[in-house]
């Protein structure tokens, strides 16, 4: 088969002196995971004719494949001009490093051999976490504004905190490239369809500047959409704001700059309606039929179609790069602190050091804040990781505590308890000490708080839980007159949460959080509020939660006494574990129906299949197979292990077991993070991919049955004839569990061993 031919062009920088060169990788999956990536690269020269022999030379290496490899590079950078070779093999080298282990490197988390105490806040997004965090590290709502607070998803990268007396110090990671790229084209397509609908500029921009996950927000970078044709007036709608900006003014962009960012997306914009238009005439004379007359299974192929078509007009990439250029410029604008580049040129860490704290805070915002009047230059989206370091202590308390904080994206709202909590999170938990489930007391206990109990306990981490309840200032009612009373209210909704949990978790479980949650509730409220203005009792309940926080290094006494198993009821429990995984995937890919799921829509599968395929993510917003997945196996092992067969030496009272039991469901829980993620991705990248290039009518269906297809292999379900991949399965989860118990002080009764 033949080659296919790749070539380079020269284009002007948008915005900036010099040239460009752009080409299709050849080496480089786009979005589809097909090679041809297209790359745009700074040629570093104004003058044409340079640009010129520049671009002849990338031209050498994309005709001739014997270029095409990474150890030609050395070789290449003797031959051809530094920036060439950069602009091809950095775009091949070794993998990008994982974000963590870079903050890591530069800021190292504490832990309990130290004294430190790890803490995760965990909780829906509005609960309150972040506005708990302020206080718990002295931040000032109205003279630090940091980390962000509002009512919508504000923590959208993870924010870690470690308070000691040092110098203060900061690194922030952020986001791939491609991972930018990839989320900046979901973006464009939202819009272009909305422009296919006749949708008025305001909703084009809206679907171009937020991501439909909300985690993806252009406006805090490229600036808001000016409407110049509302006739709402903005008084008409002034609330009071209880919190003072003025302290912030000062750095709000100026007239000139906000004018510059409107004119910018507006011309986005134009182009957006340009590229729906083409592609809407396209489609109509390729089918032979007006496309936005279509209707049912028609206009869904067409809709399908119709994104292929946009994403093949020219200015479609064009566009991808402009806008990139856009928000690469905006790191020009950070005036302290030291900037590292990748390879390619994309940011890659952030690093800063100070010894007064207004300034410290001050730079930290631009990469977290969500403060209107800055629209336009914060890097908020861009941002993967914030890790800072320094005399961060509360005000409520005298105390120095010793502590590391992890904070992050707000869980979602669901009506489900048993949906499955996003890996990001539960990953992190074998590595905290207290997992802070941050609940809002005026509605306690719902779906997603549920969750968060659920997994925790299944993975064995139940004696690390806490919750505390913010809004408690809201807790009114004329048969709540005093403060207990109020509490056993929020207290007999945490009862009857746990209740609606036995079926799942087990009575033993259920009964060891009955007996360790009470001392591990904290009441607060007006949290919106300064530390100072708190009242007695909230400081009261702050200063009982340090103290939890505290004593959770304590180590837990060693077991008295170990369980020993049958093995053969294990394949009973992967058998659920699999049924409960399928049949409800089966129905969201409208394959057959559940009782309690429903079909989703074609376009959020797609999303979940490009994630996955163009390695982005395992997720998309509440589509989360490999999470789910986790959580049935983690529940379904977690009841097998609740019933040994016998103890050794002795039958220990029920607390001795659950602790018994919680070190080996603890690696259960861990080693199956990254077994469930291998066997549902990463064994299966090509059958994603595959799926991903389905296209047409139809693909839809076919596009759900290789899904399907890839979920069969990966948690197969096992009946009376076993094949080989159920075998398979269930000699490696086998060996997971078997492994976990020996090396926890449990044991197997060998004599039942297949």
């Amino acid at each position: 088969m033949a080659q296919p031919r790749y070539s380079a062009a020269k284009a002007r920088a948008q915005g900036r002196p010099g040239w460009t060169v752009t080409f299709r990788h050849p080496l480089r999956g786009d979005a589809k995971g097909k090679p041809g990536l297209k790359v745009r690269r700074g040629l570093g020269t104004a003058d044409a004719d340079e640009a010129d022999r520049l671009v002849a030379e990338l031209n050498v290496i994309l005709a001739d494949t014997s270029w095409w490899s990474a150890l030609k590079r050395d070789e290449a950078e003797r031959r051809f001009s530094k920036v060439i070779t950069a602009a091809f093999y950095d775009e091949i080298q070794a993998g990008r490093p994982d974000p963590w282990d870079v903050r890591e490197r530069h800021i190292r988390l504490r832990d309990a051999a130290e004294d430190y105490s790890r803490i995760i806040f965990v909780g829906t997004t509005g609960a309150g976490k972040t506005s708990l965090l302020r206080h718990v590290i002295g931040s000032d709502p109205e003279e630090d504004r940091f980390p962000s607070t509002s009512t919508a998803k504000t923590t959208v990268s993870d924010i870690e905190v470690v308070l000691a007396d040092e110098p203060f110090a900061a690194v922030v990671t952020f986001f791939s490239e491609f991972w930018v790229q990839a989320n900046l084209e979901d973006c464009i397509a939202d819009a272009c369809a909305a422009a296919w609908t006749n949708a008025p500029p305001t909703k084009v921009a809206e679907r171009f500047l937020n991501h439909r996950d909300q985690r993806f927000r252009l406006t805090y970078t490229l600036g808001s959409w000016e409407d110049e044709s509302s006739t709402i007036p903005d008084d008409d709608w002034a609330f009071e704001d209880t919190i003072s900006t003025s302290a912030t003014d000062q750095g709000a962009i100026d007239e000139d700059e906000r004018r510059t960012n409107a004119s910018l997306l507006r011309a986005y914009v134009e182009r957006i309606f340009a590229i729906s238009k083409r592609a809407i005439l396209a489609l109509s004379d390729e089918l032979d039929e007006d496309v936005s007359k279509l209707t049912g299974a028609d206009l869904e192929a067409a809709q399908e179609l119709f994104e292929e078509r946009i994403q093949d007009d020219p200015d479609f990439d064009e566009l991808v790069h402009d806008v990139m250029d856009s928000l690469r410029s905006k790191f020009d604008l950070l005036s302290k602190g030291e900037l590292e580049f990748h390879p390619s040129g994309w940011p890659a860490k952030w690093t800063f050091e100070c010894l007064e704290r207004r300034e410290f805070i001050e730079q930290i915002r631009w990469f977290s804040s969500n403060y209107a009047p800055q629209f336009g230059r914060l890097l908020t989206p861009l941002v993967d990781g914030i890790r800072i370091l320094g005399p961060l202590f509360p005000t409520f308390t005298e105390s120095q505590p010793k502590l590391v904080l992890l904070d992050g994206q707000g869980l979602g709202h669901t009506p489900d308890s048993s949906a499955s909590v996003t890996t990001h999170i539960t990953r992190r938990f074998a590595e905290v000490d207290v997992i802070l489930l941050v609940d809002n007391a005026q509605q306690p206990m719902q779906a997603a708080s549920l969750s968060v109990i659920r997994a925790a306990a299944t993975g064995g981490h139940q004696q690390k839980l806490a919750i505390a309840f913010t809004h408690f200032d809201q807790v009114k009612g004329i048969n709540l007159p005093s403060f207990a009373e109020k509490r056993a209210h929020v207290m007999a909704s945490v009862s009857n949460g746990l209740a609606n949990l036995r079926d799942a978790l087990g009575n033993s479980i259920i009964r060891a959080l009955e007996r360790s949650v009470d001392k591990q509730c904290f009441m607060l409220g007006a949290l919106d509020q300064p530390s100072a203005k708190l009242p007695k009792g909230v400081r009261g309940e702050l200063e009982r939660m340090l103290e939890t926080f505290k004593k959770a290094i304590e180590p837990p006494p060693a077991p008295a006494a170990n369980p020993v198993y049958r093995p053969d009821g294990l394949v009973l429990a992967l058998q659920s574990a699999a049924r409960g995984f399928r049949r409800p995937w089966s129905a969201r890919l409208g394959l057959q129906p559940h009782e309690n799921t429903h079909k989703e829509h074609w376009g959020r599968i797609k999303a979940l299949n490009k994630r996955i395929a163009t390695e982005i993510d395992t997720e998309y917003d509440n589509l989360k197979p490999v999470a789910d997945l986790l959580a049935r196996l983690s529940e379904e092992i977690s009841r097998f292990l609740d019933n040994p067969a016998t103890w050794h030496p002795r039958a220990p009272d029920e607390t001795e077991a659950e602790a018994a039991l919680s070190t080996i469901r603890q690696q259960v829980y861990t080693d199956l993070h990254r077994i469930v993620e291998r066997r549902l991705v990463q064994d299966h990248l090509d059958d994603w991919r595959a799926a991903y290039d389905l296209h047409g009518k139809n693909s839809t269906f076919a596009r759900a049955q290789e899904m399907n297809a890839i979920f069969e292999v990966g948690a197969p379900i096992a009946s009376t004839v076993i094949n080989s991949a159920a075998a398979e399965f269930i000699q490696e989860m086998r060996r997971l569990v078997y492994q976990a118990i020996v090396m926890n002080g449990g044991a197997l009764q060998v004599d039942d061993l297949p």
